[in-house]
């Protein structure tokens, strides 16, 4: 009997260490799939920085060549415009086609009742309860 109690006592120890393997492992290959995207995340915003400086730099560059002909004030103005019509173009190239749901608080309906239906947030309520499995004549469930 004591044999058996020393082999258990073994078990547990190997058990004990290849679960403190496996989350130091799993604990290091998150870290450095965090470090990556860190890196990753920090280079998409330099990017975004810099191009916002680029922006900002053409339209510079558009308001001075309308200042030869104008005055600043209305090169200024133009180019604001300018600005104003290209981002109202990308704002609209950026929405979704087709039709939409009217705004309104998700959930809410005009009856006050749940909505259901295609293309609304949930199915409709079923019209008889599902059959749970040992209560219909058949076979009792299975225990795992």
């Amino acid at each position: 009997m004591d044999h058996i109690d020393h082999l258990d006592h073994l078990d547990k120890e190997l058990v004990d260490e290849l679960a403190q393997v496996a989350r130091e492992t799993v604990r290091d290959e998150l870290r450095e799939q965090g470090r990556k995207r860190r890196r990753t995340a920090a280079l998409y915003a330099a990017s975004g920085a810099v191009a916002l400086y680029a922006g900002a730099a053409v339209a510079l560059a558009v308001g001075l060549a309308l200042a030869i002909v104008l005055p600043g004030w209305a090169a200024a103005l133009v180019t604001a415009v300018l600005l104003a019509a290209v981002a109202a173009l990308l704002r609209e190239a950026g929405r979704p086609k087709g039709p939409r749901a009217p705004h309104a608080m998700a959930g809410a309906t005009a009856s006050g009742g749940p909505r259901s239906g295609a293309g609304l947030p949930y199915p409709p309520m079923p019209t008889e309860p599902p059959a749970t499995p040992g209560t219909d004549g058949g076979t009792p469930p299975r225990r795992v």
